[in-house]
């Protein structure tokens, strides 16, 4: 949020009053509103003390079809995800102020803030109105605070923690402003692109950061060997980072998410105060709309890993928080009963590297050039007719290829219907304009001091309040917000 947005109230509570976080984000009428019961009925069962760290993970279009596609991949059908270990469980809805189904700008602002929002809008309420994240609030007490994702740190759930803007696409370079402007102790993911002079008007953000006395690292030999600084900034690709089954094939020098959340959390946890840490993993969303099982299972195994050292480094502290949880569901993904298993776990690239291996001639893709790649990385043989239904399907309406990721799209529907995989259909997904986002519940798993509030069916702007309730906060928003 810009500075102007960071004016907090001062008093500490173990419950939240009406004027307090609810009314400066305008819940006090919203599903929000429930949680006060709640609280009430379970007052005598939560824990007394507050955290002095809150870790919230978000995986991005992370349902609980992804969950399953993953885990049987992963660990068979008698194995488990780690992040099912976790002793509180809820489930959320999702939808936005304008649409049933939400995307992740209004996802992330509802989580990040507690106020749904329309789609495609960061950090502001419905009519646009400015509105301020748990980050800033966090940050405005004295804790350390920073957001990581693997991609774009710009993008929608980032975005939404640490700005405001009207539009999540055409915004990026206005939030990397932001991030400047509000000084947040550490951002790593991708995007380095917004932050070059190209995109701001001849200025080299990332050298003003530095002035500010951030350091940087623009890899993973960089960012292993930066050590502790007391505020890091770390720009890894210059869009999204790449996929997970890509990552040796492109000989990629990225650093792992693992990698991110480890530094993130030893630089922040340099503050004697305590801080809030968002950790993303964006990438299960991408690989989700592809209809890539493949990708999704790779994606949420290694967000799960993340899980994993997160908790297992909170848990003999007694003094942190960890939330775990999805923005929204994408492509309606459900492990089948025929789904090939084998066949899936055989693909080692995503479509997206896929689509860059096709060949294009007059301004069309070859059709031998569809066949090898559908052969050689995908084990599978296509017909003439679906190779021409596919060449039919990665152009737009001027009859132009799409760019590589889009293409994928396609690649990737083809692939899972091969392979059985349950998974809205492209038709629809051309339909809607979130590109396959579903209204489908999602997942919360939290553990630590104060998570026994996630339980039950939630919507996704209670997040925030069970944070603020467990970390005893009461907020005030700017007059006219």
């Amino acid at each position: 949020m810009s500075l102007k947005s960071k004016v907090l109230a001062v008093t500490l509570t173990g419950t939240l009053a009406a004027g307090g976080f609810v009314g400066i984000n305008n819940l006090s009428n919203s599903p929000a509103a429930t949680v006060a019961a709640k609280a009430e009925v379970s007052k005598a069962n939560v824990s007394q003390k507050a955290p002095k760290n809150v870790i919230v993970m978000v995986g991005d279009g992370m349902g609980i079809g992804q969950l399953e596609v993953a885990r049987l991949l992963e660990h068979g059908r008698d194995g488990r995800l780690f992040m099912e270990s976790l002793e509180n469980v809820a489930l959320m809805h999702t939808y936005s102020a304008n649409n049933n189904v939400t995307d992740s700008g209004a996802a992330g602002t509802a989580i990040a803030t507690g106020t749904k929002t329309n789609n495609e809008s960061i950090g502001v309420d419905a009519e646009g109105n400015e509105v301020k994240s748990m980050l800033d609030a966090f940050q405005a007490r004295g804790k350390k605070v920073g957001v990581i994702s693997n991609n774009t740190v710009t993008d929608a759930t980032p975005a939404a923690f640490t700005a405001s803007v009207a539009n999540r696409w055409s915004g990026q370079e206005e939030v990397a402003r932001q991030m400047l402007a509000a000084e947040y102790d550490v951002l790593l993911g991708g995007g380095a692109s917004y932050f070059g002079p190209k995109k701001q008007n001849g200025v080299d953000l990332v050298a003003e950061f530095q002035e500010n006395g951030y350091a940087f690292a623009s890899d993973r030999d960089q960012l292993n060997s930066v050590g502790t600084p007391d505020k890091l900034l770390g720009l890894f690709h210059s869009s999204y980072m790449n996929y997970k089954t890509d990552k040796d094939d492109v000989n990629s020098q990225e650093p792992t998410l693992n990698e991110m959340t480890k530094k993130g959390i030893e630089v922040l946890s340099q503050g004697k105060d305590g801080f809030f840490l968002m950790v993303e993993g964006a990438r299960i969303d991408h690989a989700s709309h592809a209809a890539d099982a493949t990708g999704i299972w790779k994606e949420t195994v290694e967000f799960d890993s993340v899980v994993e050292e997160v908790v297992n480094w909170a848990k003999d502290r007694n003094d942190t928080l960890v939330v775990v949880l999805a923005d929204h569901e994408t492509m309606g993904i459900s492990a089948t009963e025929t789904m090939d298993i084998e066949g899936l776990k055989a693909i080692d690239v995503s479509p997206e590297f896929m689509a860059g291996k096709l060949v294009q001639e007059n301004g069309t893709v070859t059709d031998e050039s569809i066949k090898s790649v559908f052969k050689e990385y995908a084990n599978i043989d296509l017909t003439e007719a679906e190779v021409a239904e596919l060449k039919n399907n990665i152009k737009d309406t001027d009859g132009k290829v799409y760019a590589a990721y889009r293409t994928g799209w396609e690649i990737g529907s083809v692939i899972a219907k091969h392979n059985n995989v349950g998974v809205v259909s492209r038709e629809i997904r051309a339909e809607g304009a979130t590109g396959g986002h579903t209204g489908n519940m999602v997942p919360v798993f939290a553990t630590g001091l104060g998570s026994e509030r996630f339980e039950g069916v939630l919507d996704n702007t209670e997040v925030i309040k069970l944070i603020a309730e467990a970390a005893r906060h009461e907020y005030a928003q700017p007059s006219g917000k």
